[in-house]
């Protein structure tokens, strides 16, 4: 049957006998074609069209209807959603008519084009189903002249003429110089017409513009072809160029977000689905730049993208993120690829509810097709609790009695211990001093020693939060005197005061837009610099860098005066937060007080998500956001929601940090095994196991420290301390450079790397210090060996010690064979046992 959708062509009333012939011939060949075409069972664009999609629950048409000016286009998609709530682009199988062909065409790809005002319906047909698309068609604006800002720098950006490996390097590209990501359209605008006496553009042939004849190797060009004659790039530069190369129109709205569809969907794997991106401008109308758009996927395994937006779904279950950017903007979709094997609903009701943290993750995990692993034993949640919250070993009695209490909250209670122990505010300042910590050698020893035992102090307080930042941003006084002065004696320039703020206590990386728009986010230069601003009115008073230990002290206070510039303009800029209001300053107000006043608002979009993620961070092996620093548009969270609600419970109890801390300990999710299930197995984001983690370098030698019996020394501080004690890099210790420790020279924050490395592994094997402590006559190996205790009690107290569990039968009967060897002593069996404990992966990870 002849579809609706088909046009019929009349033959001609008279032909030639050679014309019969031929019309003859074709028709044989025509039904030749038909005929294999049936025998190979190809379908063609009707039977596409026609065939029912199984499961089929609706049909989604993006966008719903169109407002186009002529000579505009915009793509369609159709999106056939599944009963099991996957999505299938059903775009290439659907035909496409328009009603109106003179006023809107629609090609077989979905591509509207708008030729005339007026008025149009598309019709589509597919899955044996009907839908309508109606199209307004407006009067073109750009007859009367098209934009260098709205028109012309897309096609540059879309060619890469301004990345970083052409004309935007530093010195350009054979003299022609433009602007990183066109952050400075004027200077490009510039370049192209003026620069040169004009000789890029040539207005009376257009045609011969370098401009054109460049990308399109009519010249030769470095860059090879970036676009061809005649191509719709072509023929917009060649149109600008006609009207006189405006820079913009009069009244021009400017580019206000973009909008990626879509946004978010199931696939099964190996899916295939088209992107459609629109951008919305000042005045409210859309426009579809997706050919003019970038793409790049987070994930290659879980999804890639070519450079039209044409995604394809790969072989593995999980979740990426199609990222894609146009003129500085940035949008993401989000694309679940659920596991093969179909979890009952049941399994995950039946799961333990701790607190909310548990339903928001066990509800990510189902959509996921997640099976969280078992919960932990008793004796890995007590190591594990003790390890990351202040940082020790518990102790072979702490171990004894936890596993010897039978009551349902002895966990609960195990927390609450831990977080009065006073050992918690050495652990955290210790984390808070890799971020905030300045180098001794440019600052002075004694401001930093300051800075530390401030730290210190504040988290034995369990000093709010807000309270903590409100005290260090708004320092003031002598550096000899108050430690968080410091902080402005090391970040003495506002536009260096402005990346450390966004990175440590907003959890973004602004540092980019110092130069040019960010890559990868929507900050620009004139956020940067009014970040800095904030900052422009901070005084200093003395020696600014210091001798190591005998420098001056520096004074740091607010005084009106001072300014901050922007970098290209040269326009004097104003105090205002990202994504925030300018705030009313008079000439006593500070304006660093208006800046934590923004940043610890309740409703702040940034504030109370860095803290809780980066705490988060540090019990569950990594951020929900991670990096922890780089929240942004296309680095999403793995879970929203949790991020959300840890956050609004984190302001809604005054920001106390051990009651977030003690929130994260006390869920379920905390406290899973390490040990993967054959769900779970490939999952390194979405929290259904515990995630396995190095010791960080002090906390590893402390354990050392405590199961060997023998305390670490250290220039500067008191026999006995502690690795957590020490304040700076410069307290000389190969271990924990080994492990990881900072270098407090480099620019901080000062993230950890927690991989493990063959220096450490051979650290741990040779370390002569190591071999020292085993046979120290103090040390823990003596005082067993010299004790009554029997070989099996000694094994255990060791693994107590080590592990916080007793061995098991094999383990036991293995150790005890150290002791039998030729040759052996009870003091070299058990060196021996324990420097095998000490080089295992149990030892020095966190499970």
């Amino acid at each position: 049957m002849k579809s609706n959708f088909g046009e019929q062509v009349r033959p001609g009333r008279k032909a030639s006998s050679m014309g019969t012939l031929i019309q003859a011939g074709l028709l044989i060949v025509a039904c030749v074609a038909a005929f294999f075409a049936a025998q190979l069972a190809i379908p063609t664009d009707e039977a596409f069209a026609e065939k029912p999609v199984a499961g089929l629950k609706t049909i989604l048409i993006t966008p719903v209807e169109l407002n186009l000016q002529s000579n505009e286009m915009h793509h369609l998609l159709v999106t056939g959603m599944l009963e099991s709530e996957l999505a299938t682009d059903l775009t290439p199988g659907t035909l496409f008519k328009s009603d109106q062909p003179k006023i809107a065409s629609i090609d077989r790809e979905g591509i509207v084009r708008a030729l005339r005002p007026g008025v149009a319906i598309i019709k589509l047909r597919t899955a044996g189903q009907n839908r309508e698309v109606r199209v307004l068609v407006k009067a073109s604006e750009s007859e009367t002249g098209l934009s260098f800002v709205n028109d012309v720098l897309p096609i540059l950006s879309k060619a890469g003429c301004n990345a970083g490996s052409c004309h935007a390097k530093a010195e350009g590209q054979n003299g022609f110089k433009l602007s990183v990501f066109a952050y400075d359209p004027k200077s490009d605008y510039r370049q192209i017409v003026q620069a040169d006496r004009g000789r890029r553009v040539f207005p009376a042939c257009p045609e011969e513009s370098l401009i054109l004849k460049k990308p399109t190797l009519g010249i030769e060009h470095e860059g090879g072809q970036r676009f061809e004659v005649g191509s719709a790039p072509y023929l917009t530069i060649k149109k600008w160029i006609q009207q006189g190369m405006p820079y913009a129109r009069s009244n021009e709205a400017t580019l206000a977000e973009i909008k990626i569809s879509p946004a978010e969907r199931r696939y099964r794997k190996g899916a295939k689905q088209r992107l459609l991106v629109q951008a919305r401008y000042t005045d409210g109308s859309l426009r579809d730049v997706t050919d003019l758009a970038d793409f790049s996927s987070s994930d290659k395994e879980m999804a890639k993208v070519d450079e039209n937006g044409s995604v394809t779904v790969g072989p593995v279950s999980g979740e990426g993120v199609i990222i894609t950017r146009f003129m500085g903007l940035v949008d993401i979709s989000r694309i679940t690829v659920p596991a093969d094997k179909v979890l009952p609903d049941s399994l995950y009701e039946a799961l333990p509810v701790n607190n909310e943290i548990d339903r928001l993750v066990y509800q990510r995990l189902k959509k996921l097709a997640l099976a969280p692993s078992d919960v932990c034993t008793d004796n890995e949640f007590l190591r594990r609790a003790s390890l990351d919250s202040i940082g020790r070993l518990p102790s072979p009695e702490l171990v004894t009695e936890f596993l010897a209490d039978a009551s349902s909250d002895k966990r609960e209670k195990l927390i609450d211990r831990l977080l009065d122990d006073p050992a918690y505010g050495d652990h955290w300042a210790v984390k808070w001093g890799d971020l905030i910590r300045p180098n001794p050698s440019r600052v002075g020893v004694k401001p930093v020693y300051l800075l530390d035992l401030w730290l210190r102090d504040s988290f034995r307080q369990n000093k709010p939060y807000d309270q903590l930042v409100r005290e260090l941003l708004t320092a003031k006084g002598s550096t000899h005197q108050y430690g968080p002065a410091v902080i402005f004696r090391d970040k003495r320039e506002p536009i260096d005061a402005s990346a450390f703020v966004g990175q440590i206590f907003l959890g973004v990386r602004m540092e980019c837009a110092k130069c040019h728009h960010h890559p990868n986010e929507k900050w620009s230069q004139s956020d940067y610099y009014q970040l800095a601003a904030f900052f422009g009115q901070t005084k200093h008073k003395g020696q600014g860098i210091s001798p190591p230990i005998s420098g001056e002290p520096e004074y740091i206070w607010y005084g009106p005066g001072g300014e901050v510039k922007h970098p290209v303009s040269g326009e004097v800029m104003k105090p205002k937060p990202p994504d925030g209001e300018a705030p009313e300053l008079s000439a006593e107000t500070d304006p660093r007080e208006k800046l934590v006043e923004w940043m610890c608002a309740p409703s702040n979009p940034f504030f109370a998500r860095a803290i809780v993620n980066r705490i988060w961070s540090q019990f569950m092996g990594r951020g929900i956001v991670d990096p922890v620093d780089d929240s942004r548009a296309s680095n999403p969270p793995t879970n929203k929601e949790l991020l959300d609600w840890l956050a609004q419970d984190f302001v809604t109890h005054h920001y106390d940090l051990k009651h977030l801390m003690a929130t994260i300990m006390r869920s379920r999710v905390y406290q899973l095994s390490s040990i993967p299930n054959p769900d779970n197995m490939r999952d390194t984001k979405n929290f259904s196991r515990s995630y396995r983690r190095r010791l960080s370098a002090e906390v590893l030698l402390d354990a050392v420290c405590d199961f060997t019996g023998v305390p670490e020394k250290f220039d500067g501080l008191p026999p006995g301390a502690r690795a957590l004690e020490t304040w700076n890099n410069k307290m000389d210790s190969e271990f924990m450079d080994a492990f990881g420790r900072p270098n407090s020279s480099a620019e901080c924050p000062c993230e950890r790397d927690s991989k493990a490395s063959v220096v450490q592994v051979l650290h741990l094997m040779n370390s002569n210090k190591l071999q020292a402590k085993l046979g120290a006559t103090s040390g823990r190996v003596k005082k067993l060996a010299e004790s009554k205790l029997e070989e099996p009690a000694i094994i255990e107290d060791l693994y107590l010690s080590a592990f916080s569990r007793r061995p098991t039968e094999t383990e036991l009967k293995s150790a005890e064979k150290a002791f039998k060897t030729e040759g052996a002593t009870r003091k070299t069996a058990i060196e021996d046992i324990m420097w095998a404990m000490i080089n295992s992966a149990e030892f020095v990870f966190n499970h």
